[in-house]
């Protein structure tokens, strides 16, 4: 596997990994602050996956799926942290 894949995959399923310690936050501060990571993550996430169709390893097809499926993501996380901060 290409060191930017593992990169990929290692950013990718630290944003289910942190959401799922989310869901057992002992308060609302761990609670968003397991979802900070996971936004930081997702950020991280999108840029493996630019840098590998850059890279022409992903097609265009499959940049525009994986980067729609992050940037939704990235959309659901930051409206789960500004509900969990009362904005």
């Amino acid at each position: 596997m290409l060191p930017i894949a593992k990169q990929l995959l290692r950013s990718g399923t630290s944003i289910g990994a942190n959401a799922e310690e989310a869901d057992g936050a002992y308060s609302k501060k761990d609670f968003s602050a397991k979802f900070g990571i996971c936004l930081k993550e997702a950020k991280e996430t999108k840029y493996w996956i630019r840098l590998l169709y850059a890279s022409e390893y992903l097609d265009e097809n499959m940049f525009i799926s994986l980067k729609n499926d992050v940037e939704e993501l990235q959309k659901i996380i930051t409206a789960i942290l500004k509900s969990s901060r009362g904005e």
